[in-house]
């Protein structure tokens, strides 16, 4: 059995996350029991989401627990099976987590995934064709649900779930307005991925009512439905522009995940617009995954999606391409390849 690097999470953030919050270790990997498989990971995702999982702190699950390795969804092929559900060879995605290796009981329901060797890219299914893909997928399609016609917004335009949400609105007939940091990623939301019209947050240092203006431009008609993905006085401004019976999917507060508190300009606008605010957790609708993988699978396959990936080499380099897209350092899907 290979030995295998790991990263752990060895102690937890006080304020900023820094390096020094994670621990590099060679472990060795146990012998398979019987229904077991051991998967080679080929590429690790890097997500905002596990930012809120480092703190000791009342979430919607629990806590990433101290000297164990950082969660995180994987996607790599089996190479030692002892299951008759899986071959050697097999593609799998899963949460396999910050490590190189991981041995997962094959007959317990949801670890794995098998996934199709064929046009659509093994790293995808950790972005566009995977969990952020679905992420948008629900947000968009269950709660916001547009008609055509209709104008929605989303904020961290360029990730992984903005490129997404891009082309499933506009698959509707939607004008689709992205707010992203920097005139780089405006552009490549805009000729890239199809955005009508991509707004540039650093440009209005921190004006809610500068960027509400710059709205109101791109958005002549209001705002139909909005996806949140980063909270604070960029949803300030994006409020201001709502109209009623507007619908806000609210999937991200990462403005708010070192542990400041993120209070609401105007909350009486959900009062005055009637306005319906959700926030949600893709995990927790397990059923509508077939049909957005489907979707999203089609759209990456026929070039209508086209997302980028920014991609670190090798585990140890996990820590600080994770700060780097905290802090908005990445450009798209932030990944790291692990062969």
């Amino acid at each position: 059995m290979p030995s295998n690097r790991q990263i752990l999470l060895d102690n937890r953030p006080q304020g900023e996350a820094t390096a020094s919050n994670f621990k590099l270790v060679t472990s060795p990997t146990p012998e398979l029991q019987d229904g077991q498989v051991l998967v080679r990971h080929h590429y690790l995702s890097l997500d905002p989401y596990m930012r809120g999982r480092m703190n000791d702190s009342k979430s919607y699950a629990a806590s990433q627990p101290l000297g164990e390795v950082m969660i995180g969804g994987t996607v790599g092929e089996i190479v030692q099976s002892r299951s008759d559900k899986y071959a050697v060879g097999d593609l799998v995605v899963g949460m396999g987590g910050w490590q190189e290796y991981s041995v997962v009981d094959a007959g317990q329901s949801g670890m794995l995934r098998k996934v199709p060797a064929g046009p659509v890219p093994l790293s995808a299914y950790l972005g566009a064709v995977g969990m952020p893909g679905v992420t948008a997928y629900y947000g968009l399609v269950h709660i916001i649900d547009p008609k055509p016609g209709q104008t929605v917004t989303v904020t961290a335009a360029s990730g992984a779930v903005g490129s997404a949400y891009a082309a499933l609105a506009k698959a509707r007939g939607c004008r689709v307005v992205g707010i992203a940091g920097g005139p780089d990623k405006c552009r490549y939301a805009e000729q890239e991925l199809g955005f009508d019209v991509c707004i540039d947050y650093r440009a209005h240092n921190q004006d809610v009512r500068s960027l509400a203006k710059a709205l109101k431009d791109a958005c002549p008609d209001g705002i139909d439905g909005h996806f949140e993905n980063v909270g604070g006085w960029i949803l300030d401004a994006v409020m201001l522009r709502t109209n009623a019976f507007a619908r806000i999917a609210l999937c991200g507060m990462i403005a708010g995940y070192d542990g400041q508190p993120l209070p609401m300009l105007n909350p009486a606008l959900i009062l005055v617009n009637r306005m319906r605010v959700e926030g949600f957790i893709v995990s927790e609708h397990m059923h509508v995954w077939p049909a957005a993988l489907k979707e999203l699978g089609e759209l990456v396959a026929s070039g209508k999606l086209r997302p980028r990936e920014s991609i670190a080499q090798g585990i140890e380099a996990a820590p600080e391409a994770f700060l780097g897209m905290l802090r908005g350092k990445n450009f798209g899907k932030q990944l790291v390849k692990l062969i």
